[in-house]
């Protein structure tokens, strides 16, 4: 292996390992809305303008989860296709 191939395999892994540092992050942020949606629901329980808030917070945390994750497997795969090459 030259030099060459041993830089572009080398860069090919640091972008894999941004791929799996964005992922956490968005992993980070969707549990950070869940909890802060579960937080509110449960210190004002009667109050309604402030559970309709919770529940928004808790569904953004659950599609933030989601997101990332999609959007973590679809760079995977165009990361593998270009390291293949």
């Amino acid at each position: 292996m030259n030099e060459a191939e041993h830089l572009d395999r080398l860069a090919v892994e640091r972008t894999r390992l941004a791929n799996e540092r964005t992922l956490l992050a968005y992993v980070r942020t969707a549990l950070a809305l869940a909890a802060a949606g579960a937080a509110l629901s449960q210190l004002f329980p009667s109050h309604t303008p402030l559970l309709v808030v919770a529940w928004l917070l808790m569904v953004s945390g659950a599609a933030t989860g989601i997101i990332g994750t999609r959007r973590f497997l679809v760079a995977r795969r165009a990361i593998n296709a270009g390291a293949a090459k």
